[in-house]
């Protein structure tokens, strides 16, 4: 895990190499084990790395990376789990090591079959490689997103990094996009390639970027998990049971050079990942962190009771850590700097990531992924019959009917309830009623008509989510592919990146892999697509969790930032209690002035 930025001049200029150390210091608490530059001899190509070494801790695993002959440079960010099978098979095919870092095996891999070679990765990561004989930037994201990359073409530049707020750091305009922002109002995080700046993109998940200065920038898409659920890119599957996919997928996110820690919580998710783990590792040397808060001891929001009992039928080493409002006062302005997008979750990653770093660790496993496989979510149940109950109508009359009902709904409850009519027919329109902080017509109040249409139109709400779920059959294949494209994608992992970062913590999510995805949907049909339930992913492991485990009610990973930000005046729902938090943040972070 790692921080890396670089820059390509397509006039062949010189790099300002000044602006590429800004944006390397701003990722350093990324990368707090070391920091690397490389300028071509010619000037105008810089890289730039922080590093946090997990892989190889040796100065071998250094970065930025140059191949043998010096044809080609990397930096990277992430972990290739599956490094080890293809390092036997490219040293079968002539390729030499000179360390045992997975970053290594990028250059082998491009060496021997160029760009192509990123399907054949198994990981998290974002990486740049620069092929100075072809003159050629090759950049790629993992297939489901959990590292970042962002890009920005600047006239005759391109520069890219770990983190928008390196991009900004390296002199670049801090000028709000329209579609970020009003991304954020809509959903409570900015969906990708759009951030919350203008020209500043994402890199969309599972593509490819390349780039030579006579054709500017081109990407292309090398993977889609969810296109298994359109039951395509699934012919080499193999079928086994659940248990064994799972066990799968943990042994390869505990592989490290250092030890490995988990986040444990009182959820299903989280306890059966630490059964799963303990089959992986001896018990006695897995260490489990779980925050506690005074505001939720004694109530069904207090993890601790049942999140311990979990660390002990397993014999794990386990402390609980407590946090409170002078806490939360104390880390508010690291916390916001450190957020690098504005999203209105992430504050429980953040301060759990802080507990487990500051036991020495720098990775650890989170079970985010699993709501999204085994339908854990209310949105599973909620939106088809939403979608089902809802007769489609032409989009006039239900606006109409919407203008009627707002100013009487909204006395008594949700504005959401007022445009059920115009939205909740079809599996898109019942999504955004069931995940949008603020609806579409609620926005021009907030922000402004004319930002908001701008931001609309390039957002293109409805064209977007029905793409995501085109050639999906099932209207729950529907929602599991938009929770994992939208919800999943721009916030949970996101957020697990900057809040673990902040910490110089590596955040794994076994649950989260592309391989495992495809595995588990190629069971599923096996036994005519009947999905799998919380309750079967619960009894997967060799020791089960308890029937108190399983039938516990679902109530999230809580932290009660509402109630430190607005102490007794905290009334309302989840959705409606976040809305003061998200407009106070999107001032901040419009004024620029968040980093302080």
């Amino acid at each position: 895990m790692c921080g890396i930025a670089g820059e390509v001049r397509c006039d062949q200029s010189p790099v300002d190499v000044d602006a590429l150390l800004a944006m390397s210091e701003a990722m350093h608490e990324r990368g707090p084990d070391g920091a690397g530059l490389w300028q071509a001899p010619e000037g105008d190509v810089a890289r730039a790395h922080r590093r946090l070494a997990i892989i190889d801790l040796s100065e071998r695993g250094a970065q930025p990376m140059t191949s043998a002959d010096g044809g080609v440079v990397v930096v990277f960010n992430g972990e290739i789990y599956n490094h080890s099978e293809l390092r036997r098979e490219y040293e079968s095919r002539g390729a030499h090591y000179h360390s045992g870092s997975d970053t290594e095996t990028l250059l082998h891999g491009y060496a021997l079959d160029g760009p192509a070679f990123v399907r054949r990765l198994r990981g998290m990561f974002a990486f740049a490689l620069w092929d100075r004989r072809q003159r050629r930037l090759v950049m790629a994201r993992d297939p489901f997103g959990i590292k970042p990359l962002y890009y920005v073409q600047d006239g005759s530049r391109l520069r890219f990094a770990s983190q928008v707020k390196a991009l900004l750091a390296g002199g670049y305009s801090r000028d709000v996009d329209p579609a970020g922002l009003v991304s954020f109002y809509l959903w409570g995080y900015v969906i990708e390639p759009h951030t919350f700046y203008r020209g500043i993109r994402a890199l969309p998940a599972g593509c490819v970027l390349l780039f030579q200065a006579e054709s500017g920038p081109r990407v292309e898409r090398y993977c889609d998990p969810l296109d298994a659920l359109r039951g395509s890119d699934v012919s080499d599957t193999e079928v086994g049971s659940l248990h064994e996919a799972l066990l799968d997928s943990v042994r390869y996110h505990l592989l490290a050079d250092v030890p490995v820690g988990m986040f444990l919580s009182a959820g299903i998710d989280s306890g059966t990942l630490a059964a799963l783990v303990t089959e992986c590792a001896p018990a006695q040397e897995v260490q489990a962190v779980t925050l506690g808060f005074a505001e939720y001891a004694g109530t069904e929001r207090d993890e601790v009771p049942l999140a311990r009992k979990t660390a002990a039928t397993y014999g794990m080493q386990h402390e609980v850590v407590e946090y409170g409002r002078a806490d939360f006062e104390q880390d508010r302005a690291h916390l916001l700097a450190a957020m690098d997008q504005p999203t209105v979750d992430g504050v429980n990653t953040y301060f759990v990531a802080n507990a487990m770093a500051a036991r020495g660790f720098k990775a650890a496993l989170s079970a985010v992924g699993g709501d999204e496989m085994f339908g854990g979510y209310p949105s599973f149940r909620q939106v088809p019959r939403l979608a089902r109950w809802i007769p489609p109508v032409p989009r006039i009359l239900g606006r109409a009917t919407r203008h009627l009902l707002a100013p009487i709904v909204n006395r008594f409850s949700s504005s959401k309830y007022a445009g059920v009519l115009e939205y909740g027919g079809s599996v898109s329109g019942a999504y955004l009623l069931r995940r949008a902080l603020f609806m579409p017509w609620e926005i021009p109040s907030l922000i402004g008509e004319e930002i908001t249409a701008e931001g609309l139109e390039a957002l293109d709400v409805f064209g977007s989510l029905d793409a995501l779920i085109q050639g999906i059959e099932s209207p729950y294949d529907q929602v599991m592919a938009l929770e994992y494209a939208v919800y999943m994608r721009n916030c949970l992992l996101r957020d697990a990146d900057w809040a673990g970062m902040a910490h110089g913590l590596e955040i794994r999510t076994p649950l989260v892999d592309h391989v495992l995805f495809a595995t588990l949907l190629a069971i599923r049909r096996a036994r005519r697509g009947f999905p799998f339930s919380k309750q079967e992913f619960a009894s997967t492991p060799r020791h089960p969790l308890t029937a108190e485990h399983r039938n516990r009610s679902k109530t999230g990973f809580n932290v009660p930032v509402r109630e430190w930000m607005m102490g007794d005046k905290f009334t309302g729902s989840h959705t409606r209690g976040l809305r003061p938090w998200a407009h106070a943040l999107a001032k901040l972070l419009q004024r620029g002035d968040h980093n302080g």
